[in-house]
């Protein structure tokens, strides 16, 4: 028997990662609207917003993991999959600020350099790729750290030592701050090398 065997077919845009990151980004909206509702007060909508951010966070690590596994990395995942990241992490942010829990100069840099790199990476994929950097990563696991522990209303919680939950949440949105900034150099430097490199 001659002739080739088939190449495998690409696999369907209409797969189960890339449907649980639709769902991510439609639902985002509603997040922020559960964030809001209270007007800041510590009621159930917002317990149920960070319980949303967490799940959300969740099934952004579980879609990668069945993507990666059953060969279902798709073009349209690989466009979708940061968007929904970066729609979830700032509509937080956005919220936050909204609600004076957050100073506006903050959310504005972090949407600026996660908005700013994406779209960069996203137009020059077919002329540098380039790995993701430890940077990135770390950067990654601080903000939804950050996030979480501002969105949850910790402080009515625990009473007298509502003062030390305001200084943890104050220390890991700082640490989270740092560590987008740095990042987004990072990938900025690791760039203009790569393509030195590449001419």
């Amino acid at each position: 028997m001659t002739g080739n065997a088939p190449a495998s077919a690409a696999p369907s845009n209409w797969n189960a990662p890339n449907i649980i990151t639709g769902a991510r980004i439609i639902a985002t909206p509603f997040f922020l609207w559960m964030l809001l509702a209270d007007g800041g007060a510590d009621g159930p909508w917002r317990w149920a917003s960070a319980v949303f951010f967490v799940l959300a966070i969740a099934t952004d690590a579980w879609d990668g993991h069945i993507a990666r596994s059953r060969g279902l990395i798709t073009d349209l995942g690989k466009l979708l999959d940061p968007i929904a990241d970066k729609f979830l992490t700032g509509a937080a942010l956005v919220g936050l600020s909204i609600l004076a829990e957050l100073p506006w100069w903050v959310t504005i840099l972090i949407l600026v350099r996660e908005i700013g790199i994406t779209v960069h990476r996203l137009l020059v994929a077919h002329d540098v790729v380039l790995a993701a950097a430890w940077a990135g990563k770390l950067k990654t696991v601080a903000q939804s750290v950050a996030i979480t522990l501002a969105l949850l209303p910790l402080a009515a919680v625990v009473g007298p030592a509502a003062p030390v939950v305001v200084w943890v949440n104050i220390i890991t949105m700082a640490i989270a701050f740092v560590l987008t900034m740095y990042s987004g150099i990072d990938y900025v430097v690791g760039y203009l090398r790569a393509r030195r490199s590449a001419r």
